[in-house]
């Protein structure tokens, strides 16, 4: 979960900073990439400009989802709209794969038929240029999902850490081929760069699929509700906790044990009491208790 305790107003904020952000600096790497590749004629400089282009396309995606997803809940969707964060992620997914795709094409065919790279100390200044803006970037995107937990902002700061790699791999062609004219260099790093873009996909996929899915909760967080259940005084008993979480929101309910003998005013006040504690620990959730008297017998979930 997040680092801290933190508004959800200033959540929101952040989310909408980081997200314009990313398309900004997509935008930008673009244009110096495609003037780069136009001088240099490098299909690994190449790939990294069709990565880019992806990244644009995503991040802008990434950011109408997410502001889709930060939109109150309304009549027609009482549990809000945080189902558009893992949804923008398949998006992403499906985007960056396309990209990792098409470069392993055009790799193999410089592999068959080589050509000769021009200006590589241009693209060199490029790909540094690049390396730098996009590490700023991540880092101010992986500060947001400490505070937010943003999954549509940890996909797009996961594939815009491996441009990092990428860049680093063009310059490294670049340098093989100026220094040591192995042409095959520039071709290969492509095919490498390729590999990461379509692992990072399947990652970005396999999670968003999990939120979809109504994946529990880490059970780290698990353990923290059942925790602060099973502090207050009057519980007995925790069981049959469900958890999941649909963008900044967490949905949390259980049921308690409590003396049979107790008045149905004091058993709602104990279960108010118990969810105000599960709120201070996890502000953004929407938490349900069900009060049962010890003793009685129910089915129960057995996991």
């Amino acid at each position: 979960m997040t680092a801290g305790p933190i508004t959800s107003d200033h959540a929101k904020r952040l989310m909408r900073r980081a997200t314009t952000a990313a398309v900004c600096v997509a935008l930008l790497l673009i244009a110096v990439k495609l003037a780069a590749w136009l001088v240099t004629d490098s299909v690994s400089l190449l790939s990294s400009l069709a990565d880019s282009a992806m990244d644009a396309l995503a991040s802008l995606v990434n950011l109408l989802a997410v502001r889709h997803a930060l939109q109150p809940a309304d009549s027609e969707h009482r549990f809000g709209h945080g189902k558009a964060e893992p949804l923008a992620g398949l998006g992403q997914a499906a985007l960056i794969s396309a990209s990792g795709i098409y470069l392993i094409v055009e790799a193999v065919e410089r592999l068959i038929t080589p050509r000769a790279i021009e200006q590589g100390a241009f693209g060199l200044g490029v790909m540094a240029f690049s390396i730098a803006v996009t590490s700023a970037l991540v880092a101010y995107q992986r500060s947001v999902v400490r505070r937010t937990d943003s999954l549509a902002i940890r996909a797009d700061s996961v594939h815009y850490a491996t441009d990092i790699l990428v860049n680093a791999g063009v310059i490294v062609s670049l340098l093989l081929v100026m220094f040591l004219e192995w042409n095959a260099a520039d071709p290969i790093v492509a095919l490498i760069i390729a590999g990461f873009i379509i692992y990072s996909a399947f990652r970005i996929a396999r999670e968003s699929l999990n939120h979809l899915m109504d994946r529990e909760l880490p059970d780290a967080d698990r353990d923290r509700i059942k925790q602060i259940a099973l502090g207050h005084p009057a519980v007995i008993d925790c069981h049959d906790l469900k958890t999941r979480a649909a963008g900044l929101n967490s949905f949390i309910q259980f049921h308690i044990s409590m003396d049979g003998g107790l008045t149905l005013d004091d058993a709602h006040v104990i279960s108010d009491a118990v969810e105000l504690e599960i709120l201070a620990a996890f502000p953004n959730a929407e938490v349900i208790i069900h009060a049962d008297p010890e003793g009685v017998e129910e089915p129960r979930q057995e996991f």
